[in-house]
């Protein structure tokens, strides 16, 4: 039998209402067809209960956040996939167009670089200082600060410090 893991509807409710609010605060809109939407939410749930973190459910997971941080929703590709294409690669986030019915969604390819570009992408961002503070970068927004360590939060988009990368 296949080892399928149960989300609760009233938690998956729960989340599609939090998000919707957090997205129209942010300046974005989540997919207006409210089921396609709730079962992209029930999947990052389970990435969630499988790995500890909201994995996009349209992406492969490793299991290892920091090898996974790009992918966490909202993913490090969201903004760029919204004005490209109206809606992000799972289509959990689209853009006003999409919402107002101006623009249809379509297939969106995907961004994300393969492992062996992620991996010299980080060890250039690693060895990359010479300042007298980090800046860390929030990987969600874009918010840059100067200070020992990020934020606990991103006081623009909430997101969590696991979220911020150091830029310089």
């Amino acid at each position: 039998m296949k080892d399928e893991m149960v989300i609760a509807q009233d938690e998956v409710s729960h989340l599609y209402r939090r998000l919707t609010r957090e997205a129209e605060a942010g300046g974005y809109h989540l997919n207006p067809d409210a089921g396609f939407s709730k079962e992209l939410i029930e999947g990052i749930l389970v990435n969630d209960e499988r790995y500890g973190y909201w994995a996009c459910p349209c992406r492969l997971a490793s299991g290892d956040k920091g090898e996974d941080l790009d992918i966490i929703c909202p993913c490090d590709y969201r903004d760029f996939d919204i004005s490209d294409y109206g809606t992000c690669y799972c289509g959990l986030y689209v853009s006003e167009a999409v919402v107002n019915g101006k623009q249809a969604i379509g297939s969106i390819p995907e961004r994300r670089p393969p492992p062996e570009k992620r991996k010299k992408l980080k060890i250039i961002r690693d060895t990359i200082s010479s300042l007298p503070l980090p800046v860390w970068r929030c990987r969600v927004c874009g918010y840059l600060c100067a200070r020992e360590a990020p934020p606990e939060v991103c006081p623009i988009c909430k997101a969590k410090k696991d979220r911020f990368e150091r830029f310089m």
